[in-house]
């Protein structure tokens, strides 16, 4: 097998460094994720009853307007639940989910609405997921400084020699020619709570929740030719 590895010769050594670069940011969107749960004994009312509260949910999310980055409906069932006894497949109940997720940008407003839908019958929530948008600046200040690190360090290794940096050959993300999925995602964190009785004659208080720092990473690979040191 030929090492094809670009080592340099004695007029042109090269130099081959890594620059690494993290930002902790403050997060640019939440998200949430609420489950209706609807249980009947007849299949269309049980049917009707999610289709009103998805409704109502829905509406609720909206009226939060500019606030509201995205809104989705996920996976929806509808589930017999049959009698432990007794002969044939009798149906005793019907069981109904939807899944709706939301992303806002205004954490003040996460609050009241993430209490508010907490509150509602057979409701779950769970959340908050804090994360950056995809074309945050976030990621190209992290690369930028990765970067000029890499620059820094070449230079710092140079001038061990005696000698300058001549040229840049070659800069690359790592494993640039297979990337690794969700490499220098931010991670997330959240909880889940559920509502399980009729809602409370007076609001409940809004939740004063606390957006969770982002970590952004970066990390290039460099290779310099440097101008022969005397050695």
């Amino acid at each position: 097998m030929t090492d094809t590895q670009p080592y340099g010769t004695p007029d042109q050594p090269r130099l081959a460094v890594a620059g690494e670069a993290h930002l902790e940011v403050d997060p640019e969107l939440a998200g949430i994720a609420i489950t209706i749960v609807t249980r009947g004994t007849d299949r269309r009312a049980t049917l009707d009853d999610l289709t009103r509260r998805n409704a109502h949910v829905i509406d609720l999310i909206k009226s939060y307007g500019p606030a509201v980055e995205a809104l989705e409906t996920g996976a929806l069932t509808l589930t017999p639940q049959l009698a432990r006894h007794g002969r044939g497949e009798r149906v005793r109940t019907y069981h109904a989910t939807v899944r709706v997720t939301t992303e806002l940008t205004d954490f003040t407003a996460l609050g009241e609405l993430t209490t508010r839908l907490a509150d509602l019958e057979l409701t779950r929530v769970e959340g908050p997921w804090w994360s950056l948008r995809p074309d945050s600046p976030a990621y190209g200040d992290v690369r930028r400084r990765a970067v000029q690190q890499a620059v820094a360090r070449a230079r710092e290794y140079a001038d061990a020699l005696g000698t300058t940096l001549a040229a840049l050959v070659e800069l690359s993300d790592p494993g640039a020619d297979s990337p690794a999925p969700g490499y220098g995602g931010p991670a997330g964190g959240g909880m889940a709570f559920r509502a399980a009785a009729p809602a409370a004659a007076e609001p409940a208080a809004a939740l004063d929740l606390e957006p969770q720092r982002q970590c952004v990473r970066a990390r290039v690979n460099a290779r310099f030719i440097m101008a022969p040191p005397t050695l």
